[in-house]
């Protein structure tokens, strides 16, 4: 089996000139795989539109018609912050479907791991509602389709973007077999993912978020990752570990105020890449979300896959640590592990 990566040229249709989020995010990115050869030396996945039937599991028909609509008649605003143009809705169904038929390939042993690099991202998007650049939402999809066609029983989204994924918690956070973790800068767009917020009903208990002061990074990431993360995640216990991979946690990103270096973004794919082989023979997807430094973008990306390729990989940061010290988050990581149950140092 080998890595795969899904990527689709539609997603270039979807731009509006001077948004943050434009067709020019992902140029650098491929020219950096096309150059360094990586992607010679992946799977390349057919990326085929996400059907009605499988949209309809996260998405009511009268939201994806009125997106629909809205492209046809030329594009307009979903929000103040989230744009449709002619080619949107096209761009929107590839990128949802990128993310679902990746989850079923590394599922159905087509592929032992890998990541979707179509857009627009989507951990914002809601139900009926598109929000923060995000008119459907990928990974949540991906997580119902391969519940619902019982391709897995137990499926975990680890959320890393810079910002927390108030859409992914809404769709999921009811479901006890769907587990969410995030870390996000609180107070931050979209002002959502208190420590106290852990899921609903039956799904009480599944969400983990993780509020994190501005400033923190590599040292901060990986405190919450040995404490928090991985210690809910192998309770957990899943079948599938899907990622919402954002590259905005890094110092230079011109849009928050995290620290992450891109060494600290590869130790966090290594910890995950090694939880997956514990926890479900390796089985994990990468989904892009946010990330708006473009070369942060490129090498950031080209590092994932490569040690998605090969955990040996050489890590690509020329651009260094972060250049502030970080913000001590240990009565944070006390407080997530009280409520959480999970044991503490010594413990």
């Amino acid at each position: 089996m080998s890595t795969c990566y899904a990527y689709d040229a539609i997603e270039q249709q979807h731009t509006l000139p001077g948004h943050p989020e434009h067709h020019s995010r992902l140029q650098s990115t491929l020219h950096m795989l096309q150059e360094t050869g990586l992607l010679k030396r992946l799977h390349a996945l057919r990326v085929q539109p996400i059907s009605d039937e499988r949209l309809a599991l996260c998405h009511p028909r009268a939201y994806t018609r009125r997106v629909a609509q809205l492209a046809a008649k030329g594009g307009g605003h979903l929000d103040p912050d989230t744009y449709v143009v002619p080619g949107s809705y096209e761009a929107a169904l590839m990128a949802a479907g990128a993310a679902v038929d990746l989850s079923a390939a590394i599922l159905g042993g087509e592929a032992s791991n890998g990541m979707s690099l179509m857009r627009p991202p989507g951990h914002h998007a809601l139900a009926d509602r598109g929000m923060g650049f995000c008119i459907f939402n990928n990974i949540a999809l991906a997580a119902h389709v391969t519940r619902h066609e019982h391709l897995a029983d137990r499926v975990l989204i680890i959320d890393y973007d810079v910002h927390h994924g108030n859409g992914t918690q809404a769709l999921t956070e009811s479901d006890p077999n769907i587990a969410y973790i995030s870390t996000h800068l609180s107070p931050f767009y979209p002002g959502t993912g208190a420590a106290t917020d852990i899921g609903r009903g039956p799904g009480a208990g599944s969400v983990l978020n993780i509020p994190l002061p501005a400033g923190v990074g590599d040292r901060a990431y990986q405190q919450l990752t040995t404490a928090l993360i991985l210690p809910f995640a192998r309770r957990f216990r899943p079948d599938l570990i899907l990622v919402s991979a954002g590259y905005d946690a890094h110092w230079r990103d011109p849009l928050a105020s995290a620290q992450l270096s891109l060494s600290g973004y590869a130790r966090l794919v290594q910890n995950l890449q090694s939880l997956a082989q514990d926890m479900c023979q390796g089985r994990i997807a990468f989904i892009l979300e946010g990330g708006y430094d473009l070369e942060v973008m490129a090498y950031g990306v080209t590092t994932t896959l490569g040690l998605l390729a090969d955990p040996q990989a050489a890590i690509l940061d020329p651009l260094g640590p972060a250049p502030h010290p970080e913000p001590d988050i240990q009565s944070l990581i006390h407080q997530l592990q009280t409520i959480h149950h999970l044991p503490s140092r010594g413990e």
